[in-house]
C-alpha cells in the first residue's frame, strides 16, 4: 500500500487528497503521475525520519521523472537527507545536481553555504586558518547567491557576511 494511504498525519493526509485531486485533473502521463506520487511517499517518509524509505521512493521518482525542474526537487531532497545524515560531501553533490536543472534554488545555494561555514568551522578548531577561510570564502558565494533570488530570507547570513566584510 503506498505510503501516502497510511499517513496518519493531518497535514499530510490533507496533502495527499489535495495531490490525488490534482492528478486526476491536472493533464499529465501515467509516468509523471508514478513519479508524483513515488516523491510525495518520499517526502511523506522523510518528514517522519524514514531515510532509507524516502531515498528508495525519490530514486525510484527520478527514474520516472523527465522533467528537469521537477528532478531538481528529488535531487535537492536528496541531499537534504544526505546532509541530516552528515554526509556532507553527497549532500553537496546532489545539491549541485538541482542547481544544474534548476539554478533558482535559493535553499540548495544556503545549504551549500551552510555546509561550507560548518567545513570552515572544524578547520578552525583544528588551527588551520587558511583552509578556514577557503571554506568561507565558499560559503559567502552560496550565500549571496541565495540571497541574490530571495533577498527577504537568509537575515542571519546577510548579516555574518557584513560581520565577515564579504558582502559586497
Amino acid at each position: 500500500m503506498p505510503r501516502s494511504r497510511i499517513n496518519g498525519n493531518f497535514i499530510d493526509k490533507t496533502f495527499s487528497i489535495v495531490a490525488n485531486i490534482l492528478l486526476r485533473i491536472i493533464p499529465t502521463t501515467s509516468g509523471e503521475k508514478e513519479a508524483f506520487t513515488y516523491y510525495r511517499d518520499g517526502m511523506s517518509a522523510q518528514s517522519e525520519g524514514n531515510y532509507a524509505e524516502a531515498l528508495q521512493n525519490y530514486y525510484e521518482a527520478m527514474r520516472l521523472e523527465i522533467d528537469p525542474y521537477d528532478r531538481s526537487y528529488i535531487l535537492y531532497n536528496v541531499g537534504l537527507i544526505h546532509t541530516s545524515n552528515g554526509e556532507h560531501t553527497k549532500a553537496l553533490e546532489y545539491y549541485f545536481r538541482a542547481l544544474e536543472r534548476n539554478p533558482f534554488l535559493p535553499q540548495a545555494f544556503n545549504n551549500m553555504a551552510v555546509i561550507c561555514h560548518y567545513r570552515g568551522e572544524q578547520a578552525v578548531r583544528q588551527g588551520d586558518s587558511e583552509i578556514a577561510e577557503a571554506w568561507f570564502d565558499q560559503a559567502a558565494e552560496y550565500w549571496k547567491q541565495a540571497i541574490a533570488l530571495t533577498p527577504d530570507n537568509y537575515i542571519e547570513a546577510h548579516n555574518w557576511l557584513k560581520i565577515t566584510r564579504r558582502f559586497e
